[in-house]
């Protein structure tokens, strides 16, 4: 598994893994427009504040897709997701591992931080298992755009 940036092609693939506003909802929060089409995808990516990066492996298959950026002094990852058809092989640890040291290097941070919904239960213990915990109520957590309901900070 190689760790690219995200190009064109990529992006087509990554908009046949939703099927509904639930889908994009819990990947990428409220505000990413459904239905959608490939302009008001490639909008709603913020391409220009994040860091888009995809997970390949053999034979060039899309594996997962993750982006990352500087919030609070940590690179924070979002939007992360793994191919639906490969769901359960461990990528999504690969692809946050790979994430996390990119991220912390080319923005020069220590810790990485995101958002989840609590009641994607897989998710949050797939971060759990990987070092992230539930971050504590501090001022400096208030500072943080709101979230959205249910959703929580978790941090590395």
């Amino acid at each position: 598994m190689t760790l690219q940036p995200l190009n064109n092609t990529h992006i087509i693939e990554l908009m046949s893994w939703f099927n509904d506003q639930h889908d994009i909802t819990q990947w990428a929060g409220p505000y990413f427009r459904y239905p959608f089409t490939a302009q008001t995808f490639i909008e709603d990516l913020n391409l220009d504040v994040s860091t888009s990066f995809v997970l390949v492996g053999q034979q060039n298959v899309l594996l997962a897709f993750g982006q990352y950026y500087q919030q609070k002094n940590k690179c924070h990852l979002a939007r992360l997701i793994v191919n639906p058809i490969r769901r359960g092989e461990g990528i999504a640890a690969s692809l946050i591992k790979a994430l996390c040291k990119h991220g912390q290097l080319n923005l020069n941070v220590n810790d990485c931080s995101l958002f989840i919904y609590k009641y994607n239960r897989a998710a949050v213990s797939a971060y759990k298992k990987l070092g992230f915990k539930v971050a504590a109520n501090t001022p400096e957590n208030h500072d943080l755009s709101p979230l959205p309901e249910n959703c929580v900070h978790m941090v590395k």
